[in-house]
């Protein structure tokens, strides 16, 4: 029988990799204790190792892909948004 699809806390996905990064266990043995498949393991942790780079980044704000965010346009329309959302 087929187990439901389950979703993971981002906590809990950080952990595992981290775990699995550290070594002291086998992914398997790591999988059997998390109840969590081997392979979705290891795509957590290549994950957490593609993007440990962004913990460290001088502009949290700046993000690969993401347009930056122009403040100014943001703060002219503000009272616009305060009359229409009433």
């Amino acid at each position: 029988m087929r187990r439901p699809r389950r979703n993971h806390s981002p906590v809990f996905k950080a952990k595992v990799a981290l775990a699995a990064l550290k070594g002291d266990e086998t992914i398997p043995q790591l999988a059997s204790r998390c109840d969590v498949y081997p392979h979705q393991i290891k795509q957590w942790k290549e994950q957490l190792i593609a993007q440990a780079a962004e913990v460290f980044d001088a502009d949290p704000t700046r993000r690969e892909g993401a347009p930056p965010i122009d403040v100014k346009a943001l703060h002219a329309n503000a009272p616009l948004r305060r009359l229409t959302w009433r």
